[in-house]
Order: C-alpha cells, then structure tokens, then sequence
C-alpha cells in the first residue's frame, strides 16, 4: 500500500484528496496535517466523511510516507518544504502554482515535472517531484493540445471559461458567498490570469512557438465545474478536426470527444473532461467541462500518483458523474 501524507487538508482540494485516499485500493493516509485543526478528526473539517474514517488531524509529519500531497495556498508549497524535509524516496505532489512554471521547477535540488498526463505522461512516470495542473490551465489546454500538436494554433484564440464558486477556495470572500454569488455572474482578472504562464508554455512546447491566446475568466452561480469555450481560425474540415482530436487523446482514460453537445452534469463529480467540437464557417468552436476539484485538482493528483507508482492510470478514480 502507498503510504500519503497529506499537508493543507482541510480546504476543499484537500477534502476531494482525502476523500478519494479512502477509497482508493492502494493507497492508504498516513497522516493529515494542520496546524489548526490538530486533534480534530477530519469530518471538522469535512462533514460528509463523518463515520468514514477515524483518522484525526495532526500537527506531526512522518518523513518517511511514499507520497506527500501539498494543497497548501499557492506561495506556501515553497516555504513548508524548506521548514520540512522528507525521505529521498518521498514523492511530492503539489497542488499549489509554486512549481508548474518552468523557471520555478528546479527547486532546493528538487526537479518538479508538470503533471498534465495528457501531455506528460512518460515524464509523470518517473518523476519524484510533480506540480499538479491549474483548474483553468487543465481546461484549457485539453481544449487546446491537438490544435497546437499540428501547428494550428497561428492566430488569435478566444477563450471564455466560468468556473464555480469551490474555484475561490473554503474561506468566504465578498465574490464567493451565496447572496453575491447567487443568481449572478461576472468576469475577474480578464486577460491576465495566472494560469496563462503555464498554458503558453504547454501550448509552445507542442507548436514550437507562443500562441495568442485571449482568456475571460468568469464566476458563475453554481458550487463546482468549470466550462470552456475556446476558438480560432481554422482552415480544415470539421472531420479532420474530430480525427485530430481523436488520434491526441486514444490513449487518455479521462479526456473524451463527444459528437453531442455538452454540459457540467456529465463530468461533475468525476476524473473525466469531455470535448466537442463545432466548426462554423472558418471558425472552430471547442467546448470543454470538467471538474474543478477532480480533473482540475485532486483527482488529476491521484491520477499523477498512479504514474509514479506504476498502477493503472484509472485507479481508485471510478467515479461516476452527478447527473440529476
């Protein structure tokens, strides 16, 4: 069994990460860390795991766990590794964006590899550290990875993308509390979110060359799930788009092609991103839904640490959708 520490367990992240630790067939918690909370079992924290487990929050670490999960603020990865120190034979999963830049990966002797297994997978394999995607930057660049693979990717692209409100974390704010949030929606950061670093480069790695890419970030009026819209000029058939798209992703258990439209009901609550694609004159529309928590977070973490450890890449990530 893998042994995992957990540090920063009581936000939501860490609430899915745990919760998916439970259940998965080779993974046990060693240890759920928080300097706040020590001596509280989890469901203080996390009311839906009362009765699941009599693991209590704890303000020891044990250096000796195969796999520590850090779902700590972004800027706080950084400094909690260099006031701990682990095993040589610890893997790390990050969850913060400490690491996911690539002048940020090499880090006190440590070499973080980013952890997007559609991309990256043989690297995941191996690596000992790994910085986990952005909810946004997963999105995104799943939409996006074919175009960029065949040099498509040559002018200006448009991205809209509304996120729920377990996208601003656990701690209230004035845009995350139901009587703001309810029955409204509006834009933030609009063309300058932090997660445009880490899709450029992405997107570059793949074209060999920087992409336009024009991002409006929006909160919407539900809890979790993230829809994108994202086009771009395109000069080929509708056919070979879907070809394109589906000779990238043959191999990914969690990104799917639907020839349907879809919606945030089907992937709520799972591991998976759909896709679909419409084409409209010169214009190709790529449509993408996942989920925050999951896809965009813990569920791609627990996805990332059956690479490392040599399991099949769908374990413990069964899950299925919450459809109605």
């Amino acid at each position: 069994m893998i042994k995992a520490g957990i540090i920063g367990g009581s936000g939501y992240t860490g609430g899915e990460l745990i919760r998916l630790l439970l259940n998965h067939p080779q993974a046990t918690i060693d240890f759920v860390f928080s300097t706040t909370r020590a001596g509280k079992p989890l469901s203080d924290a996390h009311e839906d795991l009362l009765g699941l487990s009599d693991i209590k929050f704890t303000g020891e670490i044990n250096p000796e766990i195969d796999v520590l999960f850090l779902c700590l603020g972004h800027g706080n990865s950084s400094s909690f590794l260099n006031n701990y120190k682990f095993s040589e034979n610890t893997k790390i999963i990050d969850l913060s964006n400490d690491f996911r830049l690539q002048n940020d990966a090499s880090f006190n002797g440590m070499e973080f590899v980013y952890g997007l297994p559609e991309l990256n997978k043989e690297k995941i394999k191996s690596a000992k550290q790994l910085a986990n995607p952005g909810c946004f930057a997963t999105a995104i660049q799943l939409a996006l990875l074919p175009l960029a693979a065949d040099k498509r990717l040559q002018q200006e692209i448009h991205v809209n993308a509304v996120t729920g409100s377990t996208g601003a974390g656990v701690s209230p704010s004035a845009t995350s509390h139901f009587s703001w949030r309810n029955n409204n929606i509006s834009w933030y950061k609009p063309f300058t979110h932090q997660h445009l670093g880490e899709i450029g480069e992405s997107l570059a790695s793949l074209q060999g060359s920087e992409a336009s890419l024009l991002f409006m970030p929006q909160r919407g009026n539900f809890s979790r799930g993230i829809f994108v819209t994202a086009y771009t000029r395109f000069t080929g058939s509708l056919d070979e788009a879907k070809a394109m798209y589906a000779g990238f992703y043959k191999d990914a258990p969690f990104t799917k092609v639907s020839d349907k439209e879809i919606h945030l009901k089907q992937v709520v609550n799972t591991n998976m991103c759909h896709l679909h694609l419409h084409k409209h004159e010169d214009i190709l529309l790529i449509t993408g839904a996942e989920d925050n928590l999951l896809k965009g977070a813990s569920g791609q973490a627990v996805q990332n640490m059956n690479l490392m450890f040599g399991l099949p890449e769908t374990e413990g990530l069964q899950l299925k959708a919450s459809y109605f």
